[in-house]
C-alpha cells in the first residue's frame, strides 16, 4: 500500500510540474476522464455541412441601385452606356420602389450583331444609306436603341425560374428562364446567362452570352 500511494503521489507531482511547464505557452492538460473530440481540417468540417440545404441568395447591397452597378463590369459597358442614354430606363434603375432584371449582354455579343443596335434594315430599304443622316436619323437611332434597351430589361425582380414575362419593350413576347445543367437559359432565344452581376435594391443583372431576338 506504501509503496502504491507513493506512485500515486509521483504521478500528480509529475502531472502539476507539466501543467506549470505548459502553462507560460499557452497549453493546457486534458484531465485524465476528458473526451476530447477528433480533430477535423476545415476542409472537413465544410464536407459534413455539404449535405445540408444552402439558402438562396439575398441582396448583396441593399442600399445599392441597379444604376450604381451598371458599367462596373467592363465585358457589359456597351449596353450600360445604352441604358444611360434612355432616360426612360435610366430613371427605372435608379427608383428603389421599382424592381427589374436587367439582361445585360456581353460586349462580344453585341459586336457579333449584323447591325448595329440602333440601325433597322427596313430603313435602309425605305430611306436608303443616308437614313440615321441629319435630325430626323438621329430620332429613328435614338428610337431603335431605346427599343433595344427595353427588350432586355424586365420589370420584375425576383424574377422565378418558368414565370412568364414580358419586358419593357411595347407588344414584346413572352420570356421566361429555366435551369439546364446548372445553366440558366432566356427562353424562347436559348440564350445562356453567363452570371448574376449583381443583386442590389430593386433588382439584379444579369449578364447573357447573347442578344435577344425582338424584332
Amino acid at each position: 500500500m506504501r509503496l502504491s500511494a507513493l506512485a500515486y503521489f509521483q504521478l500528480l507531482t509529475a502531472t502539476a510540474s507539466a501543467q506549470l511547464v505548459a502553462a507560460p505557452f499557452g497549453l493546457a492538460l486534458l484531465a485524465p476522464h476528458h473526451h476530447q473530440q477528433p480533430l477535423m481540417t476545415p476542409e472537413q468540417q465544410q464536407g459534413s455541412d455539404s449535405k445540408q440545404p444552402r439558402p438562396q441568395p439575398q441582396v448583396q447591397q441593399p442600399g445599392v441601385m441597379l444604376s450604381d452597378v451598371m458599367g462596373r463590369d467592363r465585358s457589359t459597358n456597351a449596353f450600360a452606356g445604352f441604358a444611360r442614354d434612355i432616360e426612360a430606363v435610366a430613371r427605372r434603375l435608379d427608383d428603389a420602389a421599382r424592381n427589374s432584371t436587367v439582361l445585360a449582354p456581353l460586349n462580344s455579343a453585341i459586336d457579333g450583331l449584323p447591325r448595329k443596335p440602333w440601325e433597322d434594315p427596313a430603313e435602309y430599304r425605305a430611306l436608303g444609306a443616308d437614313a440615321y443622316e441629319g435630325d430626323g436619323g438621329r430620332d429613328r437611332a435614338r428610337g431603335n436603341l431605346r427599343r433595344f434597351v427595353e427588350a432586355h430589361v424586365v420589370p420584375a425582380s425576383p424574377w422565378p425560374e418558368g414565370e412568364k414575362r414580358r419586358s419593357l419593350l411595347e407588344g414584346d413576347r413572352e420570356i421566361w428562364w429555366e435551369t439546364r445543367d446548372g445553366v440558366r437559359v432566356i427562353q424562347p432565344d436559348n440564350i445562356e446567362v453567363a452570371s448574376i452581376a449583381g443583386r442590389v435594391g430593386n433588382g439584379e443583372l444579369w449578364i447573357l452570352k447573347g442578344v435577344r431576338n425582338y424584332a
